[in-house]
């Protein structure tokens, strides 16, 4: 896939949100979603920009890395600027000068997972700050709030995602409040022309509440759906089964979305079953800590081997950082903690899924995912090149 060219990020835009479904391979489906500030190749990987920031990343880098669209993050720009500020500021993308579409998820999973005290009821969820400790509130009308004053394009809504494995009574609770504040925070987006809000499918792995909550969303006719609660703890196969029923249900005409996945084996396998936007901080964090993703499976710059291996990590990728700098320099500067190292590991994970889901786009536009797929898993298979 590395010898691919980039392709050149599109300028089309639309007054409107649209999505255009151009092809399908098997359930694997190429598609377009047109909007004001630009188009999104879909399948698309979303890096993700917490704070307004991809971690180590020039957000130049991002784009000419064949990005659309990046994420941001509720829970923590609310907590830092702070959304009324940022509004002020002129509104997050000329903030972090990005022109594209950002996507903002709704703060409902950090609040689950990063505070420290929190209750939950049916108007919202009151929650102390893991950076200050200070007490906040955060309900569906809120969460839509928020994202406005970012001035997010895609706004996700508020919803309760539990862990896993877990018991079926608190899944479901968990599921029907989701619902209803889909409700709501449809109420609360109103009619934005140009934007859209997506649902969240929640359910964990239980098959008749994943099935409940996709019903209940499609009646709320949304300009999107995701599915949300998955890869959280299940095995791969899990969310491969909840995809596998859960997608059938969905409206073929509206883009899907996976939230928080992931690797590229997820992604790839997520595709097969219909998936067309995924989100993860993987090839970041993993940057930052010294592991590589290639089209030859998954290297671990620490490791000794590289001390005096001067080749690079990838020479046929088109990521100057894969293809222009020796294993022995991004191992030293891994080994020496240096802030270089995790840039360009960064760089090259990002460039990597970004030509992953250029290869699986061009794969089904030619009718030939399952080959495609078959080709990459094999040679993720091979592993990394032989020792010097």
């Amino acid at each position: 896939m590395s010898d691919i060219k980039p392709e050149t990020t599109p300028e089309t835009t639309s007054e409107n949100f649209t999505f255009t479904l151009k092809a399908t391979s098997g359930k694997a489906r190429l598609g377009e979603i047109t909007m004001p500030r630009g188009t999104i190749r879909t399948p698309a990987f979303m890096p993700v920009g917490t704070v307004g920031t991809v971690k180590a990343m020039y957000l130049d880098q991002v784009k000419e890395g064949g990005a659309d669209i990046i994420l941001g993050n509720t829970y923590h720009l609310m907590l830092r600027p702070g959304p009324e500020r940022v509004a002020r500021l002129g509104g997050l993308h000329e903030l972090i000068r990005w022109p594209g579409p950002i996507l903002t998820d709704s703060g409902g999973f950090q609040v689950m997972s990063l505070s420290g005290l929190r209750k939950l009821d049916e108007q919202g969820v009151t929650f102390k700050s893991h950076v200050d400790g200070s007490l906040h509130h955060m309900s569906p009308e809120r969460s839509i709030e928020i994202q406005g004053l970012l001035d997010s394009d895609i706004q996700m809504q508020l919803d309760e995602c539990v862990a896993l494995p877990n018991e079926p009574r608190e899944i479901e609770r968990a599921m029907e409040l989701s619902l209803r504040w889909a409700e709501r925070c449809r109420v609360a987006f109103g009619t934005q022309p140009g934007k859209a809000m997506f649902g969240i499918v929640q359910g964990g792995d239980q098959p008749a509440l994943r099935i409940r909550s996709a019903e209940g969303l499609k009646q709320l006719d949304l300009k999107g759906y995701s599915i949300g609660g998955l890869a959280v703890g299940e095995p791969q196969a899990v969310m491969l089964e909840m995809l596998g029923i859960t997608l059938p249900v969905l409206p073929v005409e509206k883009p899907r979305y996976l939230m928080g996945v992931g690797t590229p084996d997820d992604m790839l396998k997520s595709v097969a079953e219909g998936i067309d936007m995924f989100d993860c901080v993987m090839p970041t964090r993993s940057g930052r800590h010294g592991l590589a993703f290639t089209r030859r499976g998954k290297v671990n710059i620490r490791n000794a081997r590289h001390a005096e291996d001067i080749r690079p990590l990838d020479d046929q990728s088109s990521c100057p950082a894969a293809r222009d700098y020796s294993r022995a320099y991004l191992h030293h500067l891994v080994r020496s903690n240096e802030a270089l190292g995790g840039m360009l590991l960064s760089w090259n994970n990002l460039s990597y899924y970004q030509e992953l889901m250029q290869g699986i786009r061009k794969a089904i536009a030619e009718n030939r995912f399952e080959d495609f797929k078959a080709e990459t898993i094999e040679m993720w298979n091979r592993g990394d090149i032989d020792k010097l």
